[in-house]
């Protein structure tokens, strides 16, 4: 059997989640499909597929060679393509990661309104504040919150984030407001860890020591984090997409905003630079200039507190 066709077929399986959706996508029967997961893990020597008669899944082999095989076949698309002059359709699965919260909030709907426009397309989301590999872990597109580290990826700047400390009114009004690092010495704090390991630490544009506050919270998700400053719990540290509805609705204030350190850099990364397949170059495109235009990505959004609404008068 044709080992190209084997390899396809295998990575239609393991994205359908069983043989028979795989086989569906590449329009061949369930009993050719099976021929061709055992004719490839022959040919490899090595166990892919876990196959029961209820559920299907991928050895730590089949993980590994699943990331490797979609990689080859994209250049190869992108190959041919480039030399028969076709134009590539937007079509095939399309696989994003972000950070969770900004996943939620700003990627999600760029992504809903992508698939809408492009209906060839599917979707694999998936927002976390761990570092995912592209390549080992398949995906193709990442947004990164940080100076990034030279690669073999491609970067697309897309605008850059504050980061900032921020309190309720409530938690300063009983507290007091700090002014300067040393008054963080008498001060409460809602710290950060990711994944349970180290906690995520406090730079200032002044490099000087500081009094630290007493961590009075730690947690592992930014949603908690700013839903335990809003409720008085102590000062935390954001970036500036995480509280912009807070500080415009008066739940929260910025302090200390003249020691920021320098805005933090937000790009969109993603693997093979030039021969990067259609979906993936249109998905980046589109997903840039929305995101470019995102009033936080662009230094703003911290607004002062709307004003409250004034009571109706008596008719």
């Amino acid at each position: 059997m044709d080992h190209l066709r084997c390899i396809r077929t295998f990575v239609a399986v393991a994205e359908a989640g069983s043989l028979a959706g795989g086989a569906r996508q590449r329009e061949v029967s369930a009993a050719a499909a099976t021929r061709a997961m055992t004719a490839l893990e022959r040919r490899l020597g090595t166990t892919l597929l876990l196959r029961t008669t209820r559920s299907l899944r991928l050895t730590e082999a089949g993980e590994l060679f699943l990331a490797d095989a979609r990689r080859v076949l994209a250049d190869l698309d992108a190959a041919e393509a480039a030399v028969s002059g076709q134009r590539q359709e937007v079509q095939g699965l399309l696989s994003v990661t972000a950070p969770e919260l900004f996943g939620q909030r700003h990627i999600a709907p760029l992504l809903f309104e992508f698939l809408d426009r492009f209906p060839g397309v599917q979707a694999r989301a998936f927002f976390s504040n761990r570092l995912v590999h592209l390549i080992d872990e398949g995906f193709d597109v990442a947004l990164r919150i940080a100076a990034l580290p030279d690669s073999g990826l491609t970067a697309v700047h897309v605008g850059s984030l504050r980061v900032v400390m921020v309190a309720s009114p409530g938690y300063l009004d009983r507290h007091g407001t700090p002014r300067r690092l040393a008054d963080l010495g008498s001060h409460r704090s809602v710290g950060l860890t990711i994944d349970g390991q180290g906690r995520v630490g406090w730079d200032f544009a002044q490099r000087k020591r500081h009094a630290a506050p007493v961590e009075r919270l730690l947690v592992n998700t930014n949603a908690v984090k700013i839903a335990a400053a809003v409720a008085g719990q102590g000062i935390a540290r954001a970036l500036a997409y995480q509280v912009t509805e807070e500080v415009r609705d008066g739940r929260l204030r910025v302090v200390l905003a003249s020691l920021e350190p320098p805005p933090v850099p937000v790009q969109l990364v993603y693997p093979a630079g030039r021969t990067a397949t259609a979906k993936v170059r249109t998905f980046v495109q589109f997903a840039a200039e929305r995101l470019r235009a995102v009033p936080v990505l662009r230094g703003r959004g911290l607004d002062a507190p709307r004003p409250r609404a004034a009571s109706a008068r008596a008719g």
